[in-house]
């Protein structure tokens, strides 16, 4: 699945962390306790590893679309979901996951609504639009010309990426990348804390053991493994999900449209 890069605190902190067992089951590499309670295996230890490039993912600096994606953003945050229907396509809007999901008997704006959760009583489908609406980058889809999908993955060379992961035994997921160049890494979950180290523009690891603080106007630090081997701190906002959901979008006579979407909610 694909995630939108101003959700990054979801996608780290959900998608990639150790998840709480559901009462009487254990996840998967987890280990049992006395009392069916569970605990997450331990770390492994932290190692140096090979450094791999990242090339920034391509904006879509075109003033149309900036001016489109203001709209939106103004849209989602009054919650207007009339209003959002008119900036969706009418027709053939697709839901890609491993299948067209898109009910073609329902409207596009229904479509949409059920990709990103739009219903959601804790506002979590508007917060993924928001991110979408925040991301000045986008590609073209090689299949569909004129269809730019939203946000852009940053270049990375794959047999470097798969050494990786055989060399520190991890997948994909376990993956992210600085959002800039010099990002500081700290020693502690503290914005005042020392810097140890500064990331520069390369592949970083995010160990299993984040969490979210119970405050969410506090900021949220992920805990990564830099390439020295150091373990340290760094503010969510820094660092990019490698993958996550994808909005499309393309432009006709009327402007820009919502066309479609890569990933979503689970069915």
């Amino acid at each position: 699945m694909r995630r939108p890069v101003i959700a990054v605190a979801a996608a780290l902190a959900a998608g990639l962390l150790t998840l709480a067992a559901a009462p009487g089951f254990a996840q998967p590499g987890q280990v049992p306790l006395p009392g069916d309670g569970f605990k997450p295996p331990p770390m492994p230890p932290i190692k140096p590893y090979q450094t791999v490039a990242v090339t920034p993912p391509p904006r879509l600096d075109d003033a149309s679309f900036s001016a489109f994606r203001r709209q939106l953003a103004d849209v989602i945050a009054h919650k207007d979901r009339a209003a959002l229907a008119k900036l969706v396509t009418a027709q053939n809007f697709f839901w890609i996951q491993d299948k067209d999901l898109a009910d073609k008997r329902k409207s596009s704006i229904d479509n949409l609504a059920r990709a990103v959760d739009l219903d959601a009583k804790d506002g979590s489908g508007w917060d993924i639009l928001v991110g979408f609406a925040n991301d000045p980058t986008a590609a073209e889809l090689p299949q569909q010309k004129g269809v730019f999908c939203a946000p852009a993955d940053p270049g990375v060379d794959p047999k470097a990426f798969e050494a990786l992961g055989k060399a520190t035994q991890t997948d994909p997921s376990e993956w992210g990348y600085p959002i800039k160049d010099t990002i500081e890494v700290h020693a502690a979950a503290e914005a005042n804390s020392p810097v140890i180290e500064k990331l520069g523009m390369s592949l970083v690891r995010v160990l299993p053991d984040n969490t979210p603080p119970a405050n969410q106007n506090e900021p949220f630090f992920l805990h990564v493994a830099t390439p020295s081997g150091k373990s340290g701190y760094v503010d969510v906002q820094a660092i990019s999900p490698l993958g996550g959901d994808q909005i499309c979008y393309a432009k006709d006579a009327r402007g820009w449209e919502i066309v479609g979407y890569f990933g979503g909610a689970s069915q």
